[in-house]
């Protein structure tokens, strides 16, 4: 895996009060709050990087994980739950989980392992110096859908006409449509957007897209559409859909690509920014950062399943390779 850059603007540092350094000092366990959708591979890169700054699970650490797995409708009693336990800070990942994060509690820190436009959502107001009790990691997510619909006509250059399957319960949700239909707009292909937040509009789409046939299918990121990654991976596969994908797990369910930020590096960071607020930085005063490069994963079996060949061009940019 190549090693990924990242940029960040600078900030000042300055003593959070009560912190949790002072009780690791003195023996005692701090306690860190998770709260995403589901348990993926990225959170235990920062429970290891946590590990390796020195905080020892059982001894010194404990963690309270709270996980929708796609219902993100139990965002705020989650974020609740963990408010209640007094955590010392909580990891979010996504944008509803720190918005839930964020109207429980104005006094814990909440660092965002990862979201797709803190600005646009209006979760900050500047990334320099983000203020209050919110910092970490933009994925850069919104202006990336333009990029992904460009890759797949890369590879599908007849490509006229794609469906997008989006969540209108997900505050995300308008930014990625904003930028997908930007991207749609300069590469001369219609754009139909299908709204899905539950199992049976899911079915709906299912059966509306057998019957339309658009040329692809992508995807934004989204807890509940992630939730549904296989059904709608084998979906694609079976209606021969070339699709594009926001999450790598996508792919491990045979979607055809991914274009996405290296989740793990953001994970990584995101156990500093925890270690420097538990030794007594404001998290107000910690940057936002956002990644500068990112990966695109292409499932190599899928892409012969749907008769399409990649193009040399496409394959040499790639970071992984799924046969």
């Amino acid at each position: 895996m190549k090693r990924r850059e990242f940029i960040g603007l600078l900030g000042g540092a300055a003593t959070w009060p009560l912190t949790a350094s002072a009780q690791r000092a003195g023996g005692k366990i701090v306690t860190i709050g998770i709260l995403a959708n589901e348990p993926w591979p990225p959170i235990e890169t920062f429970r290891r990087a946590l590990d390796d700054l020195g905080y020892v699970e059982g001894k010194n650490v404990r963690f309270e994980d709270r996980y929708p797995k796609g219902q993100n409708q139990r965002l705020p009693e989650l974020a609740d739950e963990l408010v209640g336990l007094n955590v010392d800070v909580i990891l979010t990942w996504g944008t509803d989980a720190v918005l839930a994060a964020k109207q429980a509690t104005s006094t814990i820190p909440i660092v965002m392992g990862a979201i797709g436009d803190p600005l646009g959502i209006g979760i900050v107001t500047d990334l320099a110096r983000p203020g209050g009790n919110v910092t970490g990691f933009s994925s850069r997510a919104a202006e990336l859908e333009a990029k992904r619909l460009q890759l797949l006509k890369e590879v599908v250059p007849e490509l006229s006409r794609v469906a997008i399957l989006f969540n209108r319960t997900n505050h995300y949700a308008r930014l990625a449509l904003q930028s997908a239909r930007e991207g749609a707009e300069t590469l001369h292909v219609i754009l139909v957007a299908y709204d899905v937040y539950d199992v049976a509009t899911l079915n709906a789409v299912f059966v509306t897209l057998t019957k339309d046939r658009p040329d692809g299918v992508m995807l934004p990121a989204d807890a509940f559409l992630v939730s549904q990654r296989n059904r709608i991976a084998q979906f694609a596969i079976e209606k021969k859909l070339p699709s594009v994908y926001s999450f790598r797990e996508y792919i491990k369910a045979g979607g055809l690509m991914a274009y996405t930020p290296n989740y793990h590096d953001l994970f990584r960071r995101a156990a500093h920014y925890v270690d420097k607020i538990l030794r007594g930085t404001k998290p107000g005063e910690l940057p936002i950062e956002q990644p500068t490069r990112f990966q695109l994963l292409i499932n190599l079996k899928t892409a012969r399943t749907l008769g399409l060949t990649v193009p040399p061009t496409v394959l040499a940019r790639a970071d992984e390779l799924i046969e």
